[in-house]
């Protein structure tokens, strides 16, 4: 049946087939993503129930804290709203268990309801007499009504769960759909597909097999061709009728240029190895065949006697002998090329000999003041290291005592420290010895008040013995014995008169000595302040000189390091030089090698050839 029709039509049924495939996978991916949808829908509303359960929960806590109408008029709207939802849900479903726990759900709502209206009108009572503690019964009420609350939550997460489930089922459903609709889809496309291409190919297959035998009897591969099969009413068969007449045209004609071709492939095989010598001697009825007979043996002519006169003048150039040139008269295109190019081949050869012989002239020139100037490069650059080697060794000892120096001046600066703490130390020694001076002049001061006293205590005794002395004589024989005492008492009162003025005089010694102390004292304090300031002043420039020292040291060890880097760099330049010593003189012997390789060679201007002006091109 396909056969009869052409490939047009064939390769239409491909996207006819895709195109039926297609609709019947969408209807299906239509029918089951609506279920999908469906319940996912169910699944978030469950959700919503939870919110919302959750939502009266709250509102009935509010209630328990505040009771009041507006509290109670939120929870019953709160839990009235959920009871519609379910109501509503209730409507879509598809499982009997959903359906079963929705029922539950709406009664358990309406027993929370129930439970919750005697709790708030007794709760709203209370309140609004001021009756905060909640009696037993009450307590047990509300727990009643939460058990009740906890069973609606749990059929709540039941319904929710089992929506998640149905969900997931619905998804993974149509995913096992959507693989078999494809798996199917493809196996039918392919199925298909083979079956059309089978036919296209096999047709393709017949034609190509004629065309193979009809291109390998054109290419001498076999002696027959045989004629296509063109049973098909398609293009392939309206081409195998076509290629037919033609073929039957094109074999007589073959046979007949056949020998003619058979003694040019020769001959051209012959010009392939390089033998221009040969010519074509058949001779054929065909007028294009003589034509092309006489062609190629007037090209073979040509070709011959130009490649003998490039051949000539080649083997001229492998003899170094570049005067002769090619005649490019009458020449075209490749010859006209080759001669032009051969020509040219000689000019920039000559070209290049003359650029050899004035470049190796100039380069022995130039290599002669190189030489010159390598060797005073050579002495300057040993005479700067050895005079940087010097001035470093010279750096490097400076170095080493401005290092000292600083060494010095930081233990300078140390020992002015301690000395600056022992001046500070004596000052505050000195500080307390005028105070103690100051507390043992005010003990002598007292000390001889007391000897004052002991002074006036000694003359009231004195006299008291005088009286004393003078009332024993006068009581006689009875007052002998008072006399004695009296006596006593004058003496000890002299005595101690006596030792109250030695007293007084070693106090009033003491008191001298004290002021002198004192005075001694307040001049080592004035000296300690002195010596602070000075050795402050001196500390100060100590310190400077210290800093400055570490600049100092700071620049000529930088000063060292660049001499060293100098010294290196000197170092290696006198080396340079030695090895550009070297290199110059092998400069030398390569130029005179290329000038004397250019002399040995014949071209033209070969004895104009001079060497290039060196100060000149140096200043372009």
């Amino acid at each position: 049946m396909l056969s009869n029709f052409n490939t047009r039509k064939k390769l239409f049924l491909f996207p006819i087939l895709f195109i039926l495939i297609v609709i019947g996978s969408g209807f299906t991916y239509k029918y089951f993503s609506n279920i999908s949808k469906a319940r996912n829908n169910v699944t978030i509303t469950t959700d919503e129930f939870i919110q919302q359960n959750l939502k009266g929960r709250i509102s009935v806590y509010q209630f328990l804290r505040a009771p009041s109408e507006n509290t109670k008029e939120k929870v019953l709207s709160n839990f009235q709203k959920l009871s519609e939802e379910v109501s509503s849900l209730k409507v879509i479903l598809v499982s009997q268990r959903n359906k079963d726990i929705s029922d539950d759900i709406l009664v358990f709502i309406k027993g929370y309801l129930t439970e919750f209206d005697s709790v708030s009108k007794e709760k709203i009572s209370d309140f609004s007499n001021g009756i905060i503690i909640e009696s037993q019964e009450m307590k047990d009420r509300i727990s009643k009504m939460s058990a009740v609350g906890l069973k609606l939550e749990e059929k709540i997460v039941e319904i929710n769960k089992n929506a998640v489930l149905l969900r997931d089922e619905a998804y993974k459903t149509l995913d096992i759909c959507l693989m078999i609709l494809a798996l199917v889809a493809i196996v039918i496309f392919l199925m298909i597909s083979v079956f059309i291409s089978n036919i296209i190919v096999n047709s393709l297959n017949s034609f190509k097999e004629g065309l193979l035998t009809f291109f390998s009897y054109l290419n001498r591969e076999s002696d027959n061709v045989k004629i296509l099969e063109a049973t098909s009413k398609d293009e392939f068969g309206e081409m195998s009728k076509v290629l037919n007449e033609n073929i039957v045209k094109t074999k007589k004609g073959i046979e007949e240029d056949r020998k003619l071709i058979d003694e040019t492939i020769l001959v051209l095989g012959e010009f392939e190895q390089g033998d221009l010598s040969q010519r074509l001697h058949i001779e054929v009825s065909n007028p294009a065949l003589t034509q092309l007979k006489n062609v190629l043996n007037n090209m073979a002519a040509n070709l011959e006697l130009n490649i003998n006169n490039v051949l000539n003048i080649l083997e001229e150039y492998s003899n170094y002998k570049y005067i002769n040139k090619i005649s490019t008269k009458n020449l075209k295109e490749h010859l006209s090329r080759l001669s032009n190019g051969v020509n040219g081949l000689g000019d920039s050869i000559t070209k290049m000999l003359k650029d050899n012989k004035s470049n190796g002239l100039t380069l022995d020139k130039s290599s002669n003041l190189l030489l010159i100037n390598v060797d005073k490069l050579n002495i300057s650059s040993n005479e700067a290291a050895s005079s940087l080697e010097e001035t470093a060794a010279a750096i490097e000892e400076i170095t080493s005592n401005i290092r000292n120096n600083t060494e010095s001046i930081a233990k300078m600066a140390n020992f002015s420290e301690k000395v600056t703490n022992s001046a500070i130390l004596g000052e505050k020694l000195a500080n307390e010895t005028n105070v103690s001076m100051d507390d043992i002049n005010a003990q002598v001061t007292a000390i001889n008040e007391a000897i004052s006293v002991i002074d006036q205590i000694a003359f009231q005794t004195n006299i008291l013995s005088l009286n004393a002395a003078v009332e024993a004589a006068t009581a006689g024989e009875a007052g002998r014995g008072f006399a004695v005492v009296a006596a006593e008492v004058r003496n000890l009162a002299n005595r101690s008169a006596e030792a109250a003025r030695e007293i007084k005089n070693i106090v009033e010694l003491a008191t001298t000595k004290a002021n002198q102390g004192k005075s001694i004292a307040g001049n080592m304090i004035e000296g300690y302040k002195e010596l602070n300031n000075n050795i402050s002043q001196t500390m100060n420039l100590i310190s400077d000189i210290q800093n400055a020292s570490k600049e100092q040291l700071l620049g000529i060890e930088q000063i060292n390091d660049a001499v060293n880097q100098l010294d290196q760099q000197t170092q290696q330049n006198a080396m340079v030089a030695s090895q550009s010593h070297d290199i110059a003189v092998i400069t030398d012997e390569i130029a005179k090698l290329i000038v004397q390789d250019a002399d040995e060679k014949e071209f033209i201007g070969k004895d104009e050839v001079q060497a290039k002006e060196i100060e000149r091109n140096r200043k372009k």
